[in-house]
């Protein structure tokens, strides 16, 4: 499911038009990627959390020419699983080994 399906389900099921569900849709990211930039975590129950990791720097290779190059220290955003829903996930896949899918 990619942004505008999740604006048009949201519309679908919640009866308000596709441009108001697109509003929702953008604070909702909006909200989640100033929090992260602010070094914030953000969790919701039975998906899964949002956390920030941070990288030291490191001395690296180009992998084409082999020359010795400085990687910066860097910041980037992580997705750990939440139990309920790795739960699921792994549930459906018994399900469909089991109905032979």
């Amino acid at each position: 499911m990619n942004k505008s399906e999740l604006i048009e389900r949201m519309a679908e099921k919640s009866g308000i038009n596709v441009m108001q569900s697109e509003e929702v849709v953008n604070l909702i990211y909006k909200k989640m990627r100033d929090t992260m930039v602010n070094g914030g975590r953000i969790e919701i129950r039975g998906f899964g959390s949002f956390v920030v990791k941070e990288y030291q720097a490191y001395q690296g290779r180009n992998p084409k020419t082999g020359e010795k190059i400085s990687v910066p220290p860097k910041k980037l955003p992580f997705f750990k699983v939440g139990k309920e829903l790795k739960e699921r996930i792994d549930q459906s896949i018994e399900e469909g080994a089991a109905t032979g899918s």
